[in-house]
């Protein structure tokens, strides 16, 4: 094997080494082999096109090529012409499973399904970054910057793997870039001084610029200490990498081990993947259950609260974690004489939903359910445990509904002091005018549950807001100021910012993160959506505890307690569980009212319905024209850059000619198709210094210039004629003094000729016809032969 061959396959081998840190992502892990057949395919036809040879930009596009037309194999062959030819109907396949791969990612907990949409994001990405790999190391042979592209790919699976054999991929991802670097040294090496050894010492040993004891160390050492640095970047920048989401609100972090009392958790901002599944234009089915209670209008799922306000996001604080105890504990700050009901509810989630969070009815207080799940006290929340997900679970919750009075909310005491400390806080970063609009809103009130219902009045009717669910989803402060000023969002806007606006008139506040109610099936059951994510605050009071507002418009139903001139409310409610329909297949859910009601109808009637984001029925005006997009990009793309590439390819060869290492051939080369560019055609019978006499006078060149030319035709001569060549330096500002002469001499018409549209850029023409004919003549040849010595008859 040579030794390119051996460095295309060891680019190949580091790049599925780093593709294997993906592996705790998804499952199952079939989708590696068939990135690493793919990746194979494309390294395969890259050492072809080396071998031809074609130029290093056209092995790149040979290989991009092979490459679309094997995914364009695997994932859209319905789509292609006879099943592998690209049409515009793929490149729209490929979009539409991107997108659909951009869901399932916000949508499942870590490991993930491997659903067509995420197949081809993992494919595609691996093909993409065995690309770059074999472009950089392989085709530009320079291999210490291809560990960039490793490193990326690492970086992002570490940074969203969780548990503790992070250590092996980063040995995987560490060995395959060590190995790259070791293949092309030998490479290196194996060339070592073979530049003019047979043209310049044709009866002697080749002289050798440095040996493997000498200078020769240099490049190795220079490789080593790359490669220390960027091994020690990757395995430094996961461990400063934020938390990512693997899904719907379920990105948990179990810090302190499988058992232990003392772990923690953690979790990220939900606020795109709650945007995400309100804009879905299916209503996917999340959960389905039945409950005995006699008002459906409060079976609010809850999954999280965010209490942390940092000036930049809301977000879960860090909370210790506990086994579940049986029952759960009293929630905080509930007295006794507030009266609650006992609510029984049996909840199944769907087989494809799957994150760490427990959607429960709050408060919960008892739960049986299977799996390993573990509490969080302060939120009352359940987590799962070491990869524990809701997919396809099935649970009983016994939870209370608080029935409040609003004098009983009026005469609440004040807060306990670490409550008020903690969630009455607001950064330093929140704008005056929050604050200000606040006490202005709440002037007339004498006590904060009026001031809390005042806030959800305004935002619900009395201020003139929209709810949009396109707007930019942010939960910053200046995400909060420009609500306020432009008065359009959605559920998180209008949570956040009656959240922050009460802390700042003092009432501790947060803001929980679930379902609505979700609708009616016919067994009786109810149906939970995607397009029912919600967000909604709980503000503190004493003797209470928190409490659920609902300041959102067209969304949810606030509480009868939170309603101006609420009366006390005085009705039972049934303790009989429904029962449990196991063995009974259940009908699809029923149309939810946000199916049933357009969006007209839902802004003059809030009690039609969420107001669900319109679908795309095809016609002229709805949706993004993405297909039309990608077709005009792609035309817009080639007009520009097909008239560049000669000018690319000059530069390109430019650069390479004159290069500390390239040599008095590459020079010499380089000033003649500069001649060439500016209307000084090269004469190839010509010696040297005829050629270069000859440009000084047809170039109009100066004396200095004319001299520069000179050495560099004295350097060649040294080179093809001389027994024993003597070094020369400075042949590289020699030729690009020539070359600004002639810049300078030349008419405006023929400088912008030589820039844009170079004569020489006809060296790549020839070099593909010749390369063509030789493996022409090769197959020719081997034909021949094969015949010649056929068996005779």
């Amino acid at each position: 094997m040579s030794g390119r061959a051996r460095l295309a396959v060891c680019a190949a081998a580091a790049t599925i080494a780093a593709a294997c840190a993906l592996l705790p992502l998804v499952t199952p892990a079939t989708w590696l082999l068939q990135a690493a057949a793919l990746v194979l395919v494309q390294t395969g036809v890259g050492a072809a096109a080396r071998r031809v040879p074609l130029a290093r930009p056209l092995t790149i596009a040979a290989q991009a090529l092979v490459s679309l037309v094997l995914l364009t194999a695997v994932f859209a062959p319905l789509e292609a012409f006879a099943g592998v030819v690209p049409s515009p109907e793929v490149f729209q396949r490929f979009a539409d499973l991107l997108n659909a791969g951009s869901d399932d990612v916000s949508r499942f907990a870590i490991p993930a399904p491997v659903t067509d949409g995420i197949r081809l994001m993992l494919v595609g990405g691996v093909l993409a970054i065995a690309l770059i790999v074999d472009a950089l190391a392989v085709t530009y042979r320079s291999a210490a910057p291809a560990g960039l592209p490793l490193l990326a790919l690492y970086s992002v699976a570490a940074g969203l793997s969780e548990g503790g054999a992070r250590w092996l991929w980063f040995v995987c991802a560490a060995g395959g870039y060590l190995l790259l670097l070791l293949a092309e040294g030998r490479e290196r090496l194996s060339q070592w001084g073979r530049v003019f050894a047979d043209r310049s010492r044709p009866f002697g040993k080749a002289h050798q610029p440095g040996s493997v004891t000498g200078p020769a160390v240099a490049p190795v050492r220079t490789g080593r200490r790359i490669g220390a640095l960027t091994l020690g970047i990757a395995l430094v920048v996961p461990a400063l990498l934020p938390s990512l989401s693997g899904g719907l609100l379920d990105s948990v972090r179990d810090r302190g081990g499988g058992g232990s009392d003392n772990s923690t958790v953690s979790a990220v901002n939900p606020l795109v993947a709650l945007q995400d599944s309100l804009n879905q234009p299916e209503n996917r089915t999340v959960l389905t259950y039945g409950s005995n209670t006699r008002s459906p209008d409060e079976m609010y799922l809850r999954i999280v609260a965010l209490d942390q306000f940092d000036g930049s996001s809301w977000k879960p604080s860090e909370r210790r974690i506990t086994e579940v105890p049986d029952p759960l504990p009293n929630p905080r700050g509930l007295a006794p004489e507030v009266r609650t009901d006992t609510i029984r509810t049996n909840i199944r989630a769907a087989d494809w939903y799957a994150q760490n969070w427990l959607p429960m009815p709050y408060p919960a207080s008892r739960v049986q359910v299977d799996g390993r799940w573990r509490f969080e006290p302060e939120g009352r929340t359940l987590v799962g445990d070491r990869g524990q997900t809701t997919q396809g679970a099935e649970y009983d919750v016994e939870s209370l509904t608080v029935r409040p009075t609003a004098r009983q909310l009026a005469q609440a005491g004040s807060a306990p002091e670490s409550v008020a400390r903690e969630y009455t806080e607001v950064p330093d970063s929140l704008p005056s005018m929050v604050h200000r609009e606040a006490e202005r809103i709440t002037r007339n009130a004498d006590n904060d549950y009026e001031r809390a219902v005042d806030l959800q009045q305004w935002f619900a009717e009395d201020g003139g807001f929209t709810y949009d669910t396109e707007v930019r989803a942010g939960s910053g402060s200046a995400a909060i100021v420009n609500f306020l000023e432009q008065k359009e969002g959605f559920c998180v806007h209008f949570a956040f910012s009656m959240a922050a606006m009460s802390r700042t008139l003092g009432i501790p506040a947060r803001v929980a993160v679930g379902f609505t109610p979700g609708s009616s099936q016919s067994s009786g059951r109810m149906a939970v959506g995607l397009q029912d994510a919600h967000a909604w605050p709980e503000l503190y009071f004493e003797g209470v505890g928190w409490t659920r507002f609902e300041p959102t418009p067209t969304r949810g139903s606030a509480p009868v307690y939170a309603q101006p001139d609420a009366p006390d409310i005085d009705d039972g409610a049934d303790d009989e569980l429904p029962a449990r329909p196991e063995d009974s297949q259940e009908p699809s859910p029923a149309p939810s009212q946000s199916e049933q009601c357009t969006a007209e109808q839902k802004r003059a009637d809030p009690q039609c319905g969420q107001l669900a984001p319109p679908t795309d029925s095809g016609s002229s005006g709805g949706g993004f024209p993405l297909r039309m997009t990608v077709l005009l990009a792609t035309a817009g793309l080639l007009l520009l850059g097909v008239p560049l590439l000669p000018m690319l390819w000059r530069t390109r060869a430019r650069s390479r000619r004159l290069a500390a290492r390239a040599g008095p051939l590459a020079a010499w080369r380089e000033m003649l198709d500069s001649g060439w560019d500016y209307g000084v055609p090269p004469d190839e019978s010509a010696t040297p210094r005829t050629a270069a006499a000859r440009l000084a006078r047809d170039g109009e060149l100066g004396p200095e210039a004319a001299a520069a030319a000179h050495r560099v035709a004295l350097a060649v001569e040294q080179v093809l004629y001389a027994r024993e060549p003597r070094p020369a330096d400075g042949l590289a500002d020699d030729v690009r003094q020539v070359r600004q002469a002639l810049h300078e001499a030349a008419s405006k018409r023929r400088r912008a000729r030589a820039l844009l549209l170079p004569r020489s850029s006809v060296r790549v023409t020839w070099a593909v016809s010749a390369g063509w004919t030789a493996a022409s003549e090769r197959w020719r040849g081997r034909l021949r032969l094969r015949f010649a010595t056929g068996p005779r008859q």
